[in-house]
């Protein structure tokens, strides 16, 4: 790589998320890693495993713990999983006052040691947070984002081909609207490769998914007892991240800030959008039913409603 400089990954939160995103990282060699972390001792201890894993990897990335925004210098990606996790009986929204501090703190770290980072929040309630991110750094709202849209269509894919029997890989199905109980699975949108859903599923099989799927982030909660969803949300969090870094035009569902487009203005929430080089590059509008609308517009008042509490 004479004359350039590999690729610099900040990882802000080292809890299990932060944690799979470093080995992930590392082992795709999509450059060197920083993962960080106000608790001493446990970014340096994840570190160093996974250093200790990128001879077998034949990866020549490298990795550091530390618990220094500092260390984050001239960062060209930062993925912020920071935050408590979601606890059997919680909801995302119960997180809203202690995440929004934590995000705080970790915003301004981000503004001033990795000010052309292009950001991708993962935290809970995940469209109030990525909205604070925003806010504390002042960053282009095209370089800050949230990951939500990815997961959520995935588990969405993944209960379809269950109940199918196909390939998740075959299957499209957008989400849309804010990260919580009424976000929108579009059953217009979903198709197995390039056929309508209706054709493999009956109406009433596709409603029950739909629900599971608003539901499917308590439902690994109440599995676990101790924690919530971390392989899942890290891939989706490193989909998102390798379209920036590599510059793949990726049309990919998250939370991106909206101008008008579906009838709304000033919000970040979840809708397709093309992530390349330069960011969130375009917001992607899809026609919706009239149903879907409706179902659209009460997500977004349920954002807003969450916004409004965060603090100042």
């Amino acid at each position: 790589m004479s004359g350039s400089r590999r690729k610099k990954i900040a990882l802000i939160g080292a809890g299990n998320i932060g944690g799979t995103l470093a080995f992930l990282a590392v082992a795709r060699q999509l450059g060197d890693v920083v993962l960080f972390d106000v608790v001493e001792g446990m970014p340096q201890g994840k570190a160093l495993d996974i250093s200790h894993a990128a001879p077998v990897l034949k990866s020549s990335v490298s990795i550091i713990g530390t618990n220094s925004y500092s260390n984050i210098q001239d960062s060209d990606i930062v993925i912020v999983t920071a935050g408590l996790p979601r606890k059997p009986g919680m909801s995302r929204n119960d997180l809203l006052e202690t995440n929004a501090n934590i995000i705080k703190s970790v915003a301004e770290g981000i503004k001033t040691y990795a000010p052309k980072a292009f950001v991708i929040v993962v935290s809970n309630p995940l469209d109030a947070m990525v909205t604070m991110c925003q806010r504390v750094t002042g960053f282009s709202h095209k370089m800050v984002v949230g990951m939500a849209g990815v997961l959520d269509s995935a588990r969405y894919r993944a209960f379809l081909a269950e109940e199918i029997g196909v390939s998740p890989v075959d299957i499209i199905a957008p989400v849309l609207g804010g990260h919580g109980d009424d976000m929108v699975p579009l059953r217009s949108a979903t198709v197995v490769q390039g056929f309508p859903v209706s054709k493999f599923v009956s109406d009433e099989k596709i409603e029950a998914i739909q629900k599971r799927v608003r539901g499917a982030g308590g439902e690994v909660v109440s599995l676990l007892k101790t924690g919530s969803a971390f392989y899942s949300p890290a891939v989706s969090a490193m989909e998102m991240a390798e379209a920036y870094l590599f510059d793949q035009k990726r049309v990919l569902p998250c939370a991106a800030y909206l101008s008008g487009e579906y009838g709304l203005k000033d919000i970040y929430i979840g809708v397709p959008a093309i992530i390349g080089g330069k960011g969130i590059e375009k917001i992607i509008q899809l026609e919706l039913t009239e149903e879907e609308k409706i179902a659209l517009h009460k997500s977004a008042d349920g954002v807003r409603e969450l916004v409004a509490l965060l603090p100042k």
